[in-house]
């Protein structure tokens, strides 16, 4: 029997309890981690008490946002404590002052959707169901980057609890170095964060999105169109292009363009004039339609499959060489939601310095992802060896890896995702956390050693 002097508050649930299964449910459908308490936090203070209480009980914490933590053992942790922040959840947008403060339970597609009704962009990432509390906290890319930044780039303020309960604020006044490390160096590092502010901007009336579709066997040919033409491209267009496995998979380029449909089919030409597009959709919308079609509603939070993902940042396009690795593994992977997915780099990412926020892969011209998936456990083995050959396959064509796609493979992973910022996260580590309470298999070590 535990004992302790603080009590555990919010909604609770305990291994045994009726709700146990539901609450140790996550995006990937093969959790297999038994923790021993789920907190639902409904404010602040629950936060603060149930790190207190894991404190006096020696058990181990892991945060968790919106239950995507792409590894599964990241999120969850066998005997420990779940601190489940889903519930904070509030949206307060201040018009006059172009400012939203959110709860860090909400997910990306609600303050998008919410935010986009009221005439404001909310950035956003490629799933509804994110939570903001992760993906901000990584670095935060998507669609809008190369116009408005990350989304840590509009970070302004922050509230986190740290290691003894106390909440902390964080702001480029105040906590600065604390306010530094949030903006990219990773979520279950630093403590367990509750509110974020954001500064917004107004949205156009209108937006051009689009979506084109080829062949599979065009993929090669699309790909070094893209990877000339999407890092030069006007800064007002982002770009995701997604290529699919060999069995059942296809080729397919979407985005958005802040502005007109007649400049978005000038800008667009050199993709949509390459190869016989089988689908090509361009239209100009109302931006809150813009939204709906880059994050359609996505209500189902266990999926039917698991993936191993991997990632990195290209620097210039690639070469035959690496073309040949990917169509190997294109050819190999067999899952319905595996391939590689790309999106375009530059604009307002680039115009930051690598040192002044802890993202610091900047300087790419694109990002790239690749993935298996599998659906009986039994795959599981064979999927993940062939995501981390492919790595090693690509390794002299990218740098780095984005923190928020995590590679348990990966070895030295500390200047693989945080580059030359990873020194100093752990300095800022040290001071917010220097007996390591808030620890995962690939968290940030403090600087000093452990007393």
């Amino acid at each position: 029997m535990v004992k302790s002097s603080t009590k555990l508050t919010g909604r609770v649930i305990y291994k045994g309890d009726p709700d146990y299964e539901a609450a140790r449910k996550n995006w990937d459908p093969h959790t297999d981690r038994k923790p021993k308490v789920f907190v639902f936090a409904q404010k602040t203070k629950d936060v603060s008490n149930a790190i207190k209480w894991a404190r006096e009980n020696n058990v181990p914490i892991r945060p968790r946002s919106g239950r995507h933590a792409l590894e599964v053992n990241l999120s969850q942790v066998n005997g420990g404590i779940v601190i489940d922040v889903s519930e904070l959840n509030t949206i307060k947008l201040d018009t006059k002052k172009g400012t939203v403060v959110v709860g860090t339970g909400n997910r990306v597609g609600r303050i998008a959707h919410t935010l986009a009704k009221k005439g404001f962009i909310a950035p956003f990432g490629d799933s509804p169901t994110v939570g903001i509390g992760g993906i901000t906290l990584g670095g935060g890319i998507g669609p809008l980057q190369r116009t408005i930044g990350l989304i840590s780039d509009n970070l302004l303020e922050l509230e986190m609890v740290d290691a003894n309960g106390k909440v902390i604020r964080a702001s480029r006044n105040c906590n600065a170095d604390l306010f530094w490390a949030s903006q990219g160096g990773g979520g279950g590092n630093f403590g367990v964060y509750t509110k974020y502010k954001f500064k917004v901007r107004r949205a156009p009336e209108k937006a051009t999105v689009y979506r084109i579709t080829w062949p599979w066997a065009q993929w090669e040919k699309v790909l070094k169109a893209w990877q000339k033409w999407a890092p030069s491209v006007d800064t007002r267009l982002g770009s995701e292009l997604s290529i699919g496995p060999k069995k059942g998979g296809n080729v397919s380029m979407e985005g958005l363009f802040l502005g007109s449909k007649t400049e978005a089919l000038r800008l667009l030409k050199p993709l949509t004039s390459v190869g016989t597009p089988t689908q090509t959709i361009i239209r100009s919308v109302p931006y809150p339609d813009a939204v709906t079609f880059l994050l359609p509603p996505d209500p189902i939070l266990t999926q039917r499959y698991s993936n191993q993902f991997s990632s990195g940042f290209a620097k210039r396009p690639f070469p035959d060489q690496a073309i040949k690795s990917m169509c190997r593994f294109l050819e190999n992977v067999e899952g319905e939601f595996a391939g590689f997915f790309f999106l375009n780099w530059g604009g307002a990412v680039s115009r930051k310095s690598p040192r002044s926020t802890a993202f610091f892969w900047r300087k790419a011209k694109f990002y790239v992802e690749w993935n298996s998936s599998w659906t009986k456990p039994s795959q599981a083995a064979k999927n993940i060896a062939i995501v981390r050959n492919t790595r090693r396959k690509l390794q002299p064509y990218i740098v780095g890896s984005y923190i928020n796609v995590p590679d348990q493979g990966i070895k030295h992973y500390g200047p693989v995702y945080y580059g030359a910022n990873y020194a100093r996260l752990r300095r800022v580590k040290a001071k917010y956390d220097p007996k390591n309470v808030f620890n995962n298999p690939q968290s940030i070590t403090p600087a000093r050693p452990i007393k």
